[in-house]
């Protein structure tokens, strides 16, 4: 029986690596098409879906060695005279082009919108969860912890829906700009992760020992004191986790980030201007997309992906190596 659970537990764990690698590997297969076309210089290039006129040979030199028959026209401009066959007139007034693609706009939007989000959220976040914990009675501490984790219930759509009608016009009206723009989106995302934040990081300060802060109090600390010297300290690894968890929220919200961001292919000149993000060009673009363009969502995915994956990483490994 004791062998039966550690296989059976052995494989649970097991699953997460397994589907972890074939979620990379799914992704990387379906945005080879597009790596191949563009390489790394899909990261830094702004164009998306625009099309580009391939160089083509001069038309001297095209028309120089072939022989005049009598189907040729003489065309005449002020520096020199060409002679070309009706049928190359014909042929030249089909250039050839391609359609490029860029992922770096909703990089850049994706970035700028997480740092916003955490911006916000993490002060506020940190005052919540030290009220719930350390200030407030235990009737309202009970209401207010249950109120925060319902608005960690409600769907992320209706964050969109409330912030477009009733949240955009207010920060326009303070900031100035377009409604629905990078603050915009970058705020109602903080709003969205924060009460991620506030009740990990609420739970987290509740571990602290009574004796620390009973024995901080004898001494003649104040309640800030204990706070910042003894609770902060001590539950800094689940403070740390609450930031990483809300990051990984931010960077891969959809809806609520499609109501607000502007959902256009433009780098912002101010934060309140309209941008776009990877998951929205993504859910925006998908249906209707096939071919290079299908691929290069799988890529612009990719990146989504190596992105959240690298910043959780490092987060993981180095901040939380570093406060034990």
């Amino acid at each position: 029986m004791e062998k039966i659970f550690q296989k059976l537990s052995l494989g649970s764990a097991s699953l997460v690596l397994i589907i972890l690698i074939g979620i990379f590997i799914t992704l990387f297969n379906a945005a080879k098409p597009a790596i191949d076309e563009f390489g790394l210089g899909f990261i830094i290039n702004p164009d998306w879906n625009t099309e580009v006129v391939l160089d083509q040979a001069p038309l001297n030199d095209t028309v120089s060695d072939e022989i005049i028959d009598e189907d040729d026209v003489m065309i005449e401009d002020e520096d020199d005279m060409m002679l070309i066959d009706e049928d190359d007139m014909m042929l030249d007034d089909e250039v050839d082009s391609k359609t490029i693609y860029g992922g770096l706009i909703p990089i850049v939007g994706t970035l700028l919108s997480t740092l916003i989000a955490l911006a916000f959220a993490l002060p506020i976040a940190m005052g919540i969860a030290v009220f719930l914990s350390e200030i407030a009675p235990k009737n309202i501490s009970h209401v207010v912890g249950i109120a925060i984790e319902l608005l960690a219930a409600i769907p992320s759509i209706i964050f969109g829906m409330w912030g477009l009608y009733y949240f955009a016009p207010i920060v326009a009206d303070l900031v100035g700009g377009y409604q629905v723009s990078l603050l915009t989106a970058g705020l109602v995302l903080g709003v969205m992760v924060l009460p991620f934040m506030a009740a990990i990081t609420r739970d987290s300060m509740n571990t602290t020992p009574n004796v620390l802060k009973e024995s901080a109090y004898a001494l003649g600390a104040t309640k800030f004191e204990v706070i910042k010297d003894i609770i902060f300290p001590y539950s800094k690894v689940g403070i740390i986790g609450s930031i990483i968890l809300a990051l990984g929220r931010a960077l891969g919200e959809t809806m609520a980030v499609a109501f607000l961001i502007g959902s256009i292919f433009s780098l912002p000149d101010a934060i309140n201007d309209p941008t776009i993000s990877i998951p929205v060009a993504m859910a925006n673009n998908f249906g209707e997309a096939s071919g290079l363009g299908e691929s290069a969502l799988f890529y612009l995915a990719l990146i989504l992906f190596v992105i959240s994956f690298g910043v959780i990483s490092l987060a993981k490994f180095y901040f939380l190596k570093k406060a034990k």
